[in-house]
């Protein structure tokens, strides 16, 4: 009989590993989406018409990087292969639950954001718009309403999340502790 312990004891940290990395990308990717609803629009807000889409303009701009898109996609594939991972365990429903919940907010981004912010970039230069108030008005009220959603969706993800860590540990505590048990047999039986 071969002895698989080993190779379980790696496999579990490597799932402990990306559990981790999901909770850290999608804090990250709510942290985004909760600044720019709590600080970024309502100070952006009080700016005037030209000034507004410029400076949202230049964030958009901004956000094409890799850093966040490691983050924003990150968010996505650590907790899709956590999933995938905690299958059987008990912090899969969680886990499971915390991808169908970001998918709603990426698939808000994708739909709604991303294209918003491409028509705000197609306006082109703030000072030429001939009527920038137009401009304004059919991007911010949709675009922050949808903020919002994204926002509340991304922090219940990251709260099933930390659930689901919460449960690995206890999952994780119980194993060692049934193991170093020596109630449990000889060490020659395990």
């Amino acid at each position: 009989m071969r002895d698989n312990r080993g190779t379980n004891q790696r496999g579990q940290g490597s799932a402990g590993a990306v559990l981790g990395a999901a909770v850290v990308t999608m804090g990250l990717i709510s942290g985004t989406f909760y600044i720019f609803a709590c600080g970024v629009m309502p100070g952006l807000g009080r700016s005037d018409d030209r000034v507004f889409i410029e400076v949202m303009q230049n964030m958009n701009d901004a956000f094409n990087n890799p850093v966040f898109f490691a983050s924003f996609f990150g968010a996505l594939l650590f907790t899709a292969v956590s999933a995938w991972q905690l299958r059987g365990t008990s912090s899969y429903r969680w886990v499971l639950a915390a991808l169908v919940v970001y998918l709603l907010a990426f698939a808000i981004t994708s739909v709604v954001n991303v294209p918003l912010n491409d028509e705000l970039a197609d306006a082109g230069d703030p000072a030429k718009i001939s009527d920038p108030a137009a401009v304004r008005e059919k991007f911010e009220d949709t675009w922050l309403a949808w903020n919002v959603v994204r926002t509340l969706l991304s922090t219940v993800a990251i709260g099933l999340l930390a659930r689901a860590l919460v449960l690995r540990g206890r999952d994780a505590k119980a194993r060692q502790s049934e193991y170093f048990d020596p109630a449990a047999g000889s060490s020659a039986s395990r």
